[in-house]
C-alpha cells in the first residue's frame, strides 16, 4: 500500500512518501521517502527536480571487461600467495596487477599512473589506491619484492589455473623472439640484460633487451616467456628455452597434455640439426621451415608442375603442394613443398622493383665511365677495375639479382674502363617458374595431411602479430621501459605477458560470441563507454551527498560486445 503521509516539524508541514505491507502479521511502514514542502513539490514538478552539483565521468567499458579478466585469473590472490606482506596498504599482487591492467589498456611510466589510473573503474576495486600509494617508488618498492624465480612462478601457477579454467587447446604452439630497445645509458653496469645487438627495428645503436614467446596457434594465449640477454643469437637460445618450456608445460599439465601430442610451430631462424635433435629427444613434433636452397631438387620443380595439387580448403584458397620425404638431423622429415599464388605475386613484384633499380644503378655507373673514356670527365682518380666491380657487386647485393644480370668490365686504352650490362630474360623466367611463390614445410607430423601441415606453419602470424602489437605505440604494452636492473626489467616481462594474457581471454571471449573484431576495434568500442556519477546536494538529514549513476548511449555493436563478455551494465 502507498501513501502520501503529511507530518508536521515546528509549525510547518512536510510530505513523505511511505510503502506500507505486512510483516511479522502486523501493518507497517516498509520503505519511507522525503518529500519536502509543498512549495518544494511544485517546484520539483516544475523544474524537473534539482540539478547535480557535479558529475564524475570515468573509463567503464574497457575497465571493466578486463578486470572481469583479471578476477577470473586470479593474478592478485596467486601473487599475494607467493610475495605476501603485512596488512598494510596495497599488496604487491595490486600492484602488479594495475601494471598489468595499464599495459593492457594504455601504457604510461609509473609517474603518470595516477593520472590514468583516477579516471577508470578501476578507483573502486582499489579503496587503497591514492595518489601517493601510486607513486614510482612505492611500485619500485613492491617489484623489489619479485625476484626472477618468484615471477616465474607467479607466471606459472596464473597460467595453469587459467588452462584448466578455459580449457585452452594445448595441441599446436607458436614459438618465436624477438627484442626491444631501450634507452639504457652506455655506462650502467647495473644492468647486464639490455646490451647491444642485431635489433629488429633497426635500432642497433641502442642497447635492447630479447624477449622469447610461446603462444597457443589458436587463440594467442601467451603460455611461457623469457626475457634474456639481447646479444644473444635466436638459434642458440632457441635451444635453451625450449627445454626449459618443456619442463614448464610438464609441471602446470602434468598427464593431462603428454607432450608427444603438443607440435611446436617454429620459423627458420631456429633451424639447426641440433635443435632437431633436441626437439626429438624431448618427444615433441615440430612444424618449421627450410630454405629453398637446401633442397634445389624441390625447388627446381616448375611451378606449373602437375605435382602441385590445389588445396579444396577454403583458408587455404590459392595455395597447392606436394608431399617430400628427406632424411634431415639423422631423422626422416616430412617436406611440404607448396606454391601460392598471392605470394608469387608479392613476390615478382619486389623483384621488379629491384631490377628497376639495378638498371638505374647501373646505366648511371656505366654512362660515368663513358663519359671518362670520351673526354667529357677528366678530374679526378678514374675508377680502377676492382672499384667498378666493387660497385657492380653492390648494385646486385639484393637477393636474385647477381643471377639475372650479366656484366662485363673490360679495361681500355689509358687503363680506362669498360662496363657492358645486361639483363638475362631466360634466367628470370626460370627463377619465376622455379623460385618465386614457393614455401618447404618441414616436420615430424607424418600423420598429418598437407592441409593442416600448412595451416599449422601459417598459424606463426599470430605471435607475429602479438609482436607487432606488443610495439604498438598506441596499443603496445612493453613501452615505456623505465627500469634499469635486471630484476626490475624482469618484473617488468611479469606484467607485461599478464598483459598479454587478459587481452587473449578478452578476445577470446569476442571471437566466442561470433563478433570478428580487431582487437583495435574492440578497444575503441569499448573505450566510448563511460560511467557518469552526478553528485547532488544533501537534503535534510543527510550525511552525504546523493548520487545517481548513468551510463553514456551505447550503439549495437558495443551491445553485443557487452553481451559477449557477459557484463552487465546495471550492476
Amino acid at each position: 500500500m502507498e501513501r502520501l503521509e503529511p507530518k508536521k516539524i515546528n509549525g510547518k508541514t512536510y510530505y513523505y512518501y511511505s510503502i506500507w505491507g505486512w510483516k511479522d502479521g502486523k501493518c507497517r511502514r516498509l520503505k519511507q521517502t522525503y518529500l519536502g514542502s509543498l512549495q518544494n513539490i511544485a517546484k520539483t514538478m516544475e523544474d524537473g527536480g534539482p540539478s547535480p552539483k557535479y558529475a564524475e565521468v570515468f573509463q567503464w567499458g574497457l575497465p571493466s571487461a578486463l578486470w572481469a579478466e583479471c578476477s577470473r585469473a586470479k593474478i592478485i590472490p596467486e601473487i599475494d600467495r607467493l610475495c605476501p606482506k603485512r596488512n598494510q596498504g596495497m599488496t604487491t599482487g595490486q600492484y602488479l596487477a594495475i601494471a598489468a591492467l595499464n599495459r593492457t589498456m594504455q601504457s604510461c611510466s609509473k609517474r603518470s599512473m595516477w593520472e590514468w589510473f583516477s579516471q577508470t573503474a578501476f578507483v573502486r576495486h582499489f579503496p587503497d589506491a591514492s595518489r601517493s600509494a601510486l607513486s614510482s617508488q612505492r611500485f619500485w618498492d613492491h617489484m623489489d619484492r619479485v625476484d626472477e624465480s618468484t615471477a616465474m612462478e607467479c607466471w606459472k601457477r596464473i597460467l595453469k589455473g587459467t588452462i584448466a579454467r578455459e580449457g585452452i587447446d594445448l595441441s599446436s604452439v607458436s614459438y618465436d623472439g624477438t627484442n626491444f630497445y631501450t634507452f639504457i645509458d652506455t655506462f650502467n653496469d647495473r644492468c647486464d640484460i639490455a646490451k647491444r645487438g642485431e635489433n629488429k627495428q633497426g635500432r642497433c645503436n641502442l642497447r635492447q633487451v630479447s624477449y622469447a614467446l610461446f603462444c597457443c596457434a589458436d587463440g594467442r594465449t601467451p603460455l611461457y616467456y623469457d626475457v634474456y640477454d639481447g646479444n644473444r643469437n635466436d638459434a642458440k637460445q632457441f635451444s635453451s628455452v625450449i627445454r626449459r618450456f618443456s619442463e614448464f608445460m610438464k609441471e602446470i599439465s602434468g598427464s593431462a597434455i603428454p607432450m608427444t601430442k603438443m607440435t611446436v610451430v617454429f620459423d627458420k631462424g631456429n633451424n639447426s640439426a641440433d635443435n632437431w635433435a633436441l626437439l626429438d629427444s624431448l618427444n615433441l613434433h615440430f612444424v618449421g621451415s627450410v630454405k629453398l636452397n637446401q633442397h634445389k631438387d624441390l625447388m627446381q620443380v616448375p611451378n606449373d608442375d602437375p605435382s602441385f595439387i590445389p588445396f579444396e580448403e577454403s583458408y587455404l584458397e590459392g595455395t597447392s603442394s606436394f608431399r617430400a620425404t628427406r632424411t634431415l638431423g639423422g631423422k626422416e622429415r616430412t617436406l611440404i613443398v607448396t606454391y601460392n599464388q598471392s605470394l608469387f605475386h608479392a613476390q615478382w613484384l619486389t623483384l621488379q622493383a629491384d631490377i628497376q633499380k639495378a638498371i638505374d644503378t647501373l646505366s648511371t655507373l656505366q654512362q660515368r665511365l663513358d663519359d671518362r673514356i670520351q673526354g667529357i670527365i677528366k678530374g679526378g682518380k678514374p675508377p680502377t677495375e676492382e672499384s667498378v666491380k666493387k660497385q657492380c657487386a653492390h648494385a646486385l647485393r639484393r637477393q636474385h639479382l647477381s643471377q639475372l644480370f650479366d656484366t662485363e668490365i673490360t679495361l681500355i686504352k689509358n687503363k680506362l674502363v669498360k662496363l657492358d650490362f645486361s639483363l638475362n630474360t631466360e634466367a628470370l623466367q626460370h627463377l619465376s617458374n622455379t623460385y618465386l611463390g614457393k614455401t618447404i614445410v618441414v616436420t615430424t607430423r607424418h600423420d598429418w595431411d598437407n592441409a593442416r601441415i600448412v595451416h599449422a606453419y601459417r598459424s606463426q602470424h599470430v605471435i607475429e602479430n602479438v609482436f607487432k602489437e606488443m610495439k604498438d605505440r598506441s596499443l603496445g604494452t612493453w613501452w615505456p621501459l623505465q627500469h634499469w636492473t635486471d630484476s626490475k626489467i624482469k618484473v617488468h616481462g611479469l606484467y607485461c605477458s599478464i598483459a598479454l594474457l587478459l587481452r587473449a581471454l578478452m578476445m577470446q571471449r569476442i571471437e566466442a560470441g561470433g563478433l570478428k573484431l580487431s582487437m583495435k576495434r574492440v578497444f575503441a568500442e569499448l573505450g566510448k563507454i563511460k560511467q557518469v556519477i552526478n553528485i547532488y546536494p544533501r537534503k535534510r538529514g543527510q550525511k552525504k551527498n546523493t548520487h545517481r549513476v548513468v551510463f553514456t548511449e551505447t550503439s549495437p555493436l558495443q551491445e553485443k560486445i557487452l553481451s559477449s563478455l557477459g557484463m552487465d551494465m546495471k550492476k
